[in-house]
């Protein structure tokens, strides 16, 4: 059904508080597939032990989220038809590993693809310190409403995805595993979607058993970035990019491939190795030298 722009643009947005200890920094971690060997080398012990922990920056998109507002009827959003579409993720300062954060939602801008193809709604969230009040990142995501275009808007204006060089081979490129329990545990960081453990669920939903969320894959991306340009420094990533293209399932190995594309920047896609399928696509990089 054709959504209210106006109302939904200017939505009273609640705004988010989390306090967080070092236990879910850990707990996020897992869930986005770091500490799969032992001993555990340097790059992954950081963010799985207390002496020295450091959270991974992509922890930062799933913090201090307020009320679900897309669920109230009143939206006229058809969550039945609602996809997660693109993710960016500017650094500001590095998350610590526990404090209390504040979000402050906004709503961007929604596009008009036409009512038999959907709408698309950019939303950003703004992450500060609850002590300090300074500004850690801001989160950007957009969110595909297949069941919400025709409601008169434009689709001029949507962002162009980030181009990947079609000229050259990638430069870099590295293999990390998912565990097969990867879903059971970073649902415990908040999302808590059945698709993504209840079989029954996931076949009513098309698929042959529970896929991972999204956001899992994207933490891996980011680790794949800090390990690649970073030198396992978590503190040096300042954005991260992407689109997502298709699920990936729970125990598969995601392969990141990088292109270098000048100082502190680089180009990125992700695929699943073993079904040879681009999962995670239109990536750009930023981060210190």
């Amino acid at each position: 059904m054709p959504l209210d722009y106006h109302r939904i643009k200017n939505w009273p947005i609640t705004e988010g508080r989390q306090s967080y200890s070092t236990r879910d920094t850990i707990l996020y971690a897992l869930g986005v597939g770091a500490a799969t060997s032992n001993p555990l080398p340097d790059g992954d012990l950081q963010y799985v032990y207390e002496k020295g922990l450091k959270a991974l920056p992509t922890m930062a998109t799933i913090m201090a989220s307020g009320e679900f507002w897309l669920a109230n009827p009143e939206t006229g959003i058809d969550l039945t038809k609602v996809l997660h579409g693109e993710q960016f993720l500017r650094i500001h300062k590095p998350l610590p590993a526990k404090g209390t954060l504040i979000g402050r939602d906004s709503v961007d801008e929604i596009y008009d693809k036409g009512a038999d193809k959907g709408a698309v709604m950019y939303m950003s969230r703004r992450i500060y310190d609850a002590e300090t009040e300074e500004l850690l990142a801001t989160s950007t995501w957009s969110t595909f409403m297949r069941g919400n275009g025709g409601f008169g808007g434009t689709a001029e204006g949507q962002p162009k995805p980030h181009p990947l060089p079609e000229d050259r081979p990638f430069d870099l490129s590295i293999e990390l595993s998912s565990r097969p329990e990867q879903a059971t545990i970073y649902r415990l960081s908040g999302d808590l979607n059945p698709l993504h453990i209840d079989p029954a669920f996931a076949a009513r939903a098309g698929f042959d058993k529970p896929i991972l969320h999204g956001m899992s894959s994207y933490g891996m991306a980011g680790r794949a970035i800090v390990r690649l340009l970073c030198n396992d420094d978590p503190h040096r990533l300042r954005a991260l990019n992407l689109r997502f293209a298709s699920p990936m399932y729970p125990g598969e190995t995601l392969k990141v491939e990088v292109w270098h594309e000048g100082p502190g920047k680089a180009s990125f896609r992700a695929r699943v190795v073993e079904r040879d399928l681009i999962i995670l696509n239109n990536g750009y990089a930023e981060f210190a030298a």
